[in-house]
């Protein structure tokens, strides 16, 4: 017999729960009270538009929201009179709904996200087509008191003619139809598609939300995880937290920081050990971390000399050695223009296939110019 054809989930971070089989939301307070604040009011919108930073929990609150919708009864001020309204919004996991929406069964939901095309590759955009599907989903017969949700993750991965369909429905919804936009750069969105939505924001993890929710993805692989360090470097996504620590990421932000710790005149064997373990097949994880690992030291260094105020550490000795680099507004400046293409400059250099351990030299040897600058 042949083996089932897994398909891949464009929404599920690797090495994570899928947004779905997340009970628990940490962090986010604020955005679900706003939702349960309107649901109760009686002043629920037709669209909603959660932005935030890549990995904070957006989709987790999408399918908090359509869990929660689909799971409350009808409201028909029959027998028993009105329902008292609900205080929050958990959901128990052994409700029918909740069970029907991790199986992906549910009938009163639609996901859109990227699909398969013709030759069974994954889009790298939203196609006209899933959101063209919307039409049969509301055309089927109304069930559970006709609610019905669509979660759409990520709208600004639309197409231009997907999102005109999805504007379309926005501008005359269906009968107690509630659409869930999730939007990572929501200025990418037709700016009608925006204003015709309420947004809920959501913000970046501390250390303690970043800890519970690495512990809830992770379980006991995340009992010796500094999550002050890792919510330093993810920027208090827990998406990015989980993959840092899948390629080592903490491991190379030390590594980073100890080549840099040379400038103005870096250990040169040490740099290229470094630029070594992102070369060579399979190493393509590795290389993109690091390019972000570098954005994030420059944006720190940057940051740290124009407030004159030290950002908690991500790594041991990083403190001292940003106090060095950039002692005044002046230098973090420089930094800060450094900061603007460097990253840009190697992902365009590796995106026309040059040599990624070359392209990692070049990094820091622009950071040895500007320090050397600053030196003199």
């Amino acid at each position: 017999m042949a083996e089932p054809t897994i398909v891949p989930e464009p929404d599920r971070v690797d090495g994570a729960p899928h947004p779905r089989e997340t009970q628990n939301l940490f962090g986010q307070k604020a955005a679900e009270a706003a939702f349960l604040e309107a649901f109760t009011s009686g002043r629920m919108h037709h669209g909603w538009l959660i932005t935030g930073p890549r990995g904070v929990g957006k989709a987790t609150l999408a399918w908090r929201i359509a869990r929660f919708l689909l799971a409350q009864p009808a409201v028909d001020g029959g027998l028993f009179g009105t329902p008292q309204p609900p205080a929050d919004m958990e959901v128990s996991p052994d409700h029918p709904v909740a069970r029907r929406l991790l199986a992906l069964s549910e009938p009163g939901l639609k996901l859109i996200r990227r699909s398969l095309n013709e030759q069974g590759r994954m889009r790298q955009v939203i196609a006209v087509e899933d959101v063209r599907a919307l039409r049969d989903f509301f055309g089927l017969s109304a069930v559970d008191g006709g609610r019905r949700v669509v979660i759409v993750d990520a709208a600004d991965e639309m197409n231009p003619n997907a999102a005109n369909a999805l504007l379309k429905l926005l501008e005359e919804p269906p009968s107690d139809a509630v659409l869930l936009l999730i939007a990572h750069q929501p200025s990418r969105l037709l700016p009608t598609i925006r204003s015709r939505c309420r947004e809920l924001r959501l913000s970046v993890l501390g250390a303690r939300d970043m800890g519970h929710a690495l512990t809830q993805a992770m379980g006991e692989g995340a009992a010796d995880i500094d999550s002050q360090a890792l919510a330093e470097l993810s920027g208090g996504s827990v998406g990015e937290a989980i993959r840092i620590l899948a390629n080592d990421g903490m491991a190379i932000y030390a590594q980073l920081l100890a080549v840099m710790d040379g400038l103005p005149a870096m250990d040169r064997p040490r740099l290229r050990a470094l630029a070594d373990t992102v070369a060579g097949r399979g190493a393509e994880a590795r290389f993109d971390l690091l390019v972000r690992m570098v954005d994030m030291a420059m944006a720190r260094v940057a940051r740290t000399g124009a407030s004159g105020q030290p950002l908690p550490e991500a790594a041991p000795g990083e403190a001292a050695l940003i106090a060095r680099l950039a002692p005044d507004a002046a230098s973090a400046r420089r930094w800060a223009e450094l900061a603007a293409d460097l990253g840009a400059r190697a992902r365009q250099g590796r995106a026309v296939n040059l040599d990624p351990a070359a392209l990692v030299l070049d990094m820091f040897l622009r950071m040895e110019n500007v320090a050397r600058t600053l030196a003199r």
